[in-house]
């Protein structure tokens, strides 16, 4: 059952991260991942919620491994970062990293104090 609870949430966390990443890269003429930033700070707010609220393990492996795993994207992360470095963008690539961290490391936080306040 828990298979099946995380290959739903996939479902529906892979195809929103290819369209938000999409739609998001759009909007920028830049080199910058802001599409891969986007679905990884989305995701890591949703997963500090996750955190802080009073939800058993079906739905952590629902929420958590499947629908946050596959909205989130680490090997995407690596690689855009590594290519712009090699494609001589180095700053950008310095920018990506600190950015991601912060950003995803913010959002998580907030996600959980923000359920934390609201779920008590």
């Amino acid at each position: 059952m828990t298979v099946l609870l995380i290959a739903l949430g996939a479902a529906v966390g892979a195809p929103l991260r290819y369209l938000t990443d999409r739609a998001v890269q759009a909007r920028h003429a830049s080199p910058f991942p802001w599409g891969t930033l986007t679905v990884n700070v989305l995701g890591s707010l949703v997963l500090g919620a996750l955190v802080a609220a009073p939800a058993g393990p079906a739905v952590a492996a629902l929420l958590g491994t499947g629908f946050c795993g596959a909205l989130t994207t680490y090997s995407t992360f690596g690689y855009e970062t590594l290519r712009l470095a090699r494609d001589g963008s180095r700053h950008l690539a310095a920018a990506n990293v600190l950015t991601s961290v912060a950003a995803g490391l913010g959002a998580a936080t907030v996600g959980y104090a923000a359920t934390h306040a609201l779920l008590g």
